[in-house]
């Protein structure tokens, strides 16, 4: 399984030949290294509504012919701007052509802009993907909660995608301690750096992981980890 970090939530998952996307906030991310364009995907995944992760999610599926695949309401949404979606729910799960998602709770909040105000798009959630028999855990943004724990428990995730920018989602202390209730192997930090609000060391915290045994990954916009 090869994990793409594109700058603050967006990463790409690619095992088998099957590339997904999740959260492609590329355009208006001043972080970001690539174009929408550039983005050659199977399917959109999205964890809520919030434009710095809806992002770009309609152009690139339109311009790849995929689907998108989110929280029931937000996907009512994106059917309604012209694309095919998948509507699940938290707790759910269900097998694609070459990957499975499930959605597991997150705690924060989720809308879309429309006009002058704002439309609720569904419950925000995490993604648990899996692909070539690996599982890949997208937090997407959340406080740390007690179910994290039931969550490392029920799932063997080999890697995770953990928010620790604080202000909005969980700051690195509490992101440390998600990486160990999810009894991961690789944490990825997202949510960071791409705003002063949300400016975090990773690098620091990736030293703080690998002090519990466990193996961060700080990487730049556009770079890469397998596992």
């Amino acid at each position: 399984m090869k994990i793409t970090y594109y700058g603050h939530s967006c990463v790409q998952v690619e095992e088998g030949g099957k590339r997904v996307v999740i959260d492609p906030f590329l355009s208006g991310n001043p972080v970001s290294v690539i174009s929408p364009k550039d983005i050659h995907v199977d399917a959109v995944l999205l964890t809520h509504g919030h434009g710095d992760h809806f992002g770009d999610c309609i152009d690139i599926a339109k311009a790849n012919n995929c689907p998108v695949i989110a929280v029931f309401e937000l996907a009512e949404y994106c059917k309604s701007q012209g694309v095919e979606a998948y509507g699940m729910n938290i707790g759910g799960s269900q097998s694609f052509d070459g990957f499975k998602v499930k959605y597991t709770l997150a705690f924060h909040s989720s809308s879309v802009p429309v006009g002058d105000t704002w439309i609720y798009a569904g419950e925000p959630g995490g993604i648990l993907l899996t692909m070539g028999g690996k599982t890949f855990f997208h937090a997407g943004d959340t406080a740390l909660f007690g179910d994290m724990r039931l969550i490392g428990e029920m799932n063997k995730i080999d890697a995770a995608a953990l928010p620790i920018g604080d202000f909005f989602t969980m700051g690195p202390d509490d992101a440390l301690l998600a990486a160990k209730w999810l009894r991961t192997a690789n944490v990825l930090p997202v949510h960071y750096n791409t705003f002063p609000a949300i400016n975090q060391d990773g690098a620091l915290f990736s030293e703080r992981l690998r002090q519990e045994g466990i193996q961060g990954h700080p990487l730049k916009p556009g770079e890469s980890f397998e596992i």
